[in-house]
């Protein structure tokens, strides 16, 4: 039985203290109805700046009490299914994203969703990427808002994070306290303008416990591959940040010495932007599954609860 969270459920931070909205067992689907991550406030193209309330952004669906979590072990979340919204919407502005200091007012593009693409403009219609943009645990400390990436997850906006993938988070609170948000139609690595195509969705997951296993940040598993993600202050930090973890999790499980292993990563491994109009950067690295094929490398097979 598939078990079913509304958008009525929502957070504006990650935070210990939050009430679960539902509480399941280790290796139950739960299914998550979003917002968009304006709330869903923004329904026309003459929406204005100021018509917005700023302070109801990136609202996250959750949080999720998943029994057995406690301090140190990995929450395993498989994305089974997203399904989109039939309209998405965009922004750019004055210091919004990359090019921000280059705009002179506030800019909204609704943008329909009709035959499995993104409707753009008449001439051009965009194949669709569904991806969450915000997904995570609780963090250890302080709260972290929605809008905010780091080791707990959050919003991390990498694209990667897509039906299909399974994501590994660290637990640092009993429960896990999972939620997520910000679904996007489509989204380019960097989500430069401040927005990919921002969408109201819902998305099917499996939250799973695993025990006797670490990790310092989020790892995402794929049909290609393996990818450590990392957010920092500064990108040049995010970045290498992953390529360590990364080195860490895999060499140990083959039989090359970590000048050998690292030139395998520097021929093959990828660095890679997630995204760079966060408060936080974050940068992944990520490895081809012929490398964990080649070394029989093994993510977390044993001590799932």
């Amino acid at each position: 039985m598939t078990i079913q969270v509304t958008k009525d459920a929502y957070i504006y931070a990650m935070d210990k203290n939050n009430k679960p909205s539902v509480k399941v067992k280790s290796g139950e689907q739960v299914e998550i109805e979003t917002f968009d991550c304006f709330q869903n406030q923004i329904q026309s193209e003459e929406v204005t700046f100021n018509a917005i309330d700023w302070n109801q952004i990136n609202p996250a669906t959750g949080p999720i009490y998943v029994e057995g979590a406690q301090l140190g072990d990995i929450l395993k979340v498989k994305i089974d299914e997203i399904e989109l919204g039939n309209q998405g919407v965009m922004v750019v502005g004055p210091e919004l994203g990359v090019m921000g200091h280059r705009m002179d007012e506030f800019t909204v593009k609704i943008i329909p969703i009709k035959d499995d693409k993104a409707v753009f403009n008449d001439k051009l219609s965009l194949p669709l990427n569904p991806m969450i943009g915000v997904i995570g645990v609780a963090p250890e400390g302080n709260p972290v808002n929605c809008g905010t990436p780091g080791a707990h997850g959050g919003n991390m906006d990498t694209k990667l994070i897509t039906t299909g993938a399974t994501i590994y988070f660290p637990v640092f609170q009993e429960g896990a306290l999972f939620a997520l948000g910000d679904l996007h139609a489509a989204m380019g690595d960097g989500e430069i303008s401040v927005s990919g195509i921002e969408i109201p969705a819902k998305v099917k997951v499996t939250l799973e416990v695993m025990k006797g296993h670490h990790l310092n940040y989020p790892l995402l598993e794929n049909d290609e591959g393996i990818a450590t993600l990392v957010s920092k202050e500064l990108l040049d930090d995010a970045a290498n940040v992953a390529v360590e973890e990364m080195i860490d999790l895999i060499q140990p499980q083959t039989d090359l010495p970590l000048s050998e292993f690292t030139m395998l990563m520097s021929a093959v491994g990828q660095s890679q932007i997630s995204q760079i109009v966060d408060p936080l950067k974050t940068a992944r690295f990520f490895v081809p599954r012929y490398i964990l094929d080649a070394y029989r490398i093994e993510l977390f097979t044993k001590g799932v609860e």
